[in-house]
């Protein structure tokens, strides 16, 4: 200290602290001649003492005309010392860096046109402090007073000068210090670092990209902030890396994909925009590095194939194509059960288009990799059994086509039916709306007969015998009705002398019994009419209820549809076909006689013609006469079900009917004891409702009347 006032006049340390900025500015000038003429000198122990005396009696002083005048006394230091400066730094640059987040804003000021000065001067040999000074200036850039941050951006531009024309500067000592900072959010200080990310990008000896994974998030940060120009430029520096990664041989994708994953899911349309393009680019690029993360890239594309704006959709859509179409292989990481469990997820999305392309990547995981889909089928089998129900019929259409593709696979085929009644026998409406269209699929995909044979096997056992008949009479319409069933109904039309068919009408019969109608229906189907007809006789008084004569109804009008015109061109041979004219008459008795049933079936029958059309009169079939009597065939005898046995002999005898009437008739007796016991618990519940009530209330045996 002694030395340095030995070497500074008390009168020019007395003015470095004046109020007035000419007088200090005067001291300064003094200062720095002095020192000057100490450096030619080579006296370094003065220099410092000097140094030493101007930063702890001012800069550090409580006085801010004292750290004013420290700070322009250390520049000019500074200047003095020119090239030997350097070795002083350690002793010139805290001072002033201390004094950049100083209380009196005008310090602030002084502290960044001081450094400024000091920059100029020592240039590279700055570099040492930079993570400092870029600490310093990061706060400077929101600083409050506009003139410090105009003196804070003069500094920042010559630091970046500095910067880009040095050797010493150290990217790794720098990135840590930038990634803290990314997620600021105040403007300024994100127009700061946005500036410095591009800057630190255009010098060719750093490589920037090599960091990106660290800063990438910060800048899709960015691309939300309510400015327009810091979402330009964060726009611009995202743009200009994603073309480095372009036109680069070694790029860290991983790292990178994870972030924008996370990204694509942001709320804001255009950070999800660009998130999803780089996306695109990374499927194109990256390759084998890319194959662990398919499943989270694929969890970010499926959201966005129905994202509300229209590009992203596209841009996702070309990347799902993109995805799907390279094929990986298990060995080389690509973990099938992630992305089947994000397919999974992706099924309960609330939009269609997600709901779609998530079965298509399961559809094609399945067609490239069966084996190793089929180990994780418990994880999604019910999931695929609840889009069942699924509002969209393309997305129904979807889920059967990969059921059936399961159901290849006799277990599976067996477990695929019983979940699928098991979903019926719960959810009843799944059955009306969707019962008849995925039955109709799984019947051209998986094999009409094999499906139905299935069916009726599990419905044989039924527990629920209600759900049973609901369920036959849905299968039965279905089987009458769709033309996809067209075979199937070939087949039962030759019940009686085909053993394929014979085969196929005991196996549904089973099931079959749960429902009078659909019994019937199935008998008229396989020209089974003597059978049908003894049907008709067995049932009893409570068969006849308001579903039974619903479902005679519908069959009614189905015998008027084009599925029936055999049966409807056999009454034009009524001695050939008297059991079906017996069966018809008998449905025709058991109809109300105002209903339109009624009526269509009487009109039906008023057109059977009364004589065969051989020439020879055909006897009236009245109701005296036998269904046994011979007619006017030659060589041809009319047989119990209306065919004609001919010489080759019985073919239909391996069809036991009397067998089958009484399994019909079991069946029948208990929905009889069930509908029984539904009406006994009716009763209980109606007793105990009002009624009930009213009867517990106390009784009296006269009531007096007024007077």
């Amino acid at each position: 200290m002694a030395d340095a006032l030995s070497v500074i006049p008390a009168s020019v340390l007395r003015n470095l602290s004046d109020k007035l900025y000419e007088k200090r500015k005067n001291a300064a000038l003094e200062i720095e001649g002095i020192l000057k003429q100490l450096a030619s000198a080579g006296d370094h122990d003065k220099i410092s003492a000097v140094i030493n005396l101007l930063a702890k009696e001012f800069t550090y002083s409580a006085l801010s005309n004292h750290r004013k005048g420290g700070l322009i006394g250390l520049a000019a230091a500074t200047v003095a010392l020119s090239s030997e400066a350097a070795q002083h730094l350690e002793q010139i640059v805290p001072p002033v860096l201390n004094s950049l987040s100083d209380q009196d804003s005008r310090v602030r000021y002084y502290a960044c046109e001081a450094l400024y000065n000091i920059a100029k001067i020592v240039r590279g040999d700055f570099i040492i402090f930079f993570n400092q000074i870029f600490d310093a200036l990061c706060k400077l850039s929101a600083d409050s007073d506009p003139n410090v941050q105009s003196a804070a951006h003069l500094l920042d531009r010559l630091v970046k000068d500095i910067v880009t024309e040095s050797d010493q500067f150290s990217i790794e000592e720098f990135i840590p210090l930038l990634r803290e900072r990314m997620n600021v959010l105040n403007p300024y200080v994100r127009q700061f670092l946005v500036g410095w990310i591009t800057v630190l990008d255009s010098v060719p000896d750093i490589d920037m990209l090599g960091f990106l994974p660290d800063f990438l998030d910060g800048l899709f940060n960015m691309l939300s902030d309510s400015s327009h120009e810091i979402r330009q430029q964060a726009d611009s520096a995202l743009s200009e890396f994603l073309q480095e990664i372009k036109n680069s041989p070694s790029v860290d994708y991983g790292r990178m994909t994870e972030i924008l994953v996370q990204r694509a899911a942001s709320p804001d349309e255009f950070t999800r925009l660009t998130a999803i393009t780089w996306i695109n680019e990374f499927v194109k690029l990256g390759g084998d590095q890319l194959v662990p993360y398919y499943a989270d890239i694929l969890g970010a594309i499926l959201p966005c194939i129905s994202d509300k704006e229209e590009k992203i959709r596209v841009v996702a859509r070309e990347t799902n194509e993109e995805l799907r179409s390279i094929k990986a292989d298990p060995a080389e990481g690509f973990d099938i059960g992630a992305i089947l469990s994000i397919a999974r997820r992706q099924l309960d999305s609330e939009w269609e288009a997600t709901r779609i392309e998530a079965l298509h990547w399961i559809s094609t995981l399945l067609d490239r990799h069966r084996a190793e889909v089929l180990c994780f089928l418990n994880d999604i089998f019910d999931t695929l059994l609840k889009a069942l129900s699924d509002s969209s019929d393309e997305v129904v259409l979807l889920v059967l086509d990969i059921h059936a593709c399961i159901a290849q696979d006799p277990p599976h085929f067996r477990q695929l039916v019983v979940f699928l009644v098991h979903n019926f026998r719960v959810d009843h409406s799944l059955l009306e709306r969707r019962g008849a269209l995925i039955i109709r699929r799984l019947c051209v995909l998986l094999d009409a007969e094999r499906v139905y044979r299935e069916l009726s096997t599990i419905l044989e056992g039924e527990a629920d015998l209600d759900f049973a008949c609901i369920m036959v009479q849905a299968l039965n319409l279905i089987l009458l009705t769709s033309s996809e069933l067209s075979e199937l109904r070939e087949l039962l039309k030759q019940s009686l002398g085909n053993a394929a068919g014979k085969d196929l009408f005991v196996s549904l019969y089973a099931s079959w019994c749960h429902s009078p109608m659909a019994i019937i229906s199935l008998c008229l189907l396989a020209q089974t009419y003597q059978h049908a007809s003894s049907v008709i006789q067995s049932l009893v008084e409570e068969d006849i209820n308001v579903k039974f004569l619903v479902q005679l109804d519908k069959m009614i009008r189905l015998l008027e549809t084009p599925v029936f015109t055999y049966l409807r061109l056999q009454l034009l041979e009524p001695g050939r076909h008297l059991w079906l004219l017996k069966v018809l008459y008998g449905l025709l008795m058991l109809l109300p006689q105002q209903s339109a049933a009624f009526k269509i079936l009487r009109t039906r029958l008023k057109t059977v013609p009364l004589y065969s059309f051989n020439g020879d009169k055909l006897k009236r079939a009245s109701s005296g006469n036998s269904y046994n009597q011979n007619l006017h065939y030659s060589g041809s005898q009319i047989i119990e079900d209306g065919g004609i046995n001919q010489d080759n002999g019985n073919l239909h005898k391996g069809i036991n009917f009397a067998s089958r009437l009484q399994q019909f008739q079991q069946m029948q007796q208990q929905h009889r004891m069930l509908e029984k016991s539904h009406a006994q618990a009716r009763k209980c519940t109606k007793k105990e409702g009002p009624e009930a009530v009213e009867s517990q209330r106390p009784s009296t045996s006269s009531r007096r009347g007024p007077g």
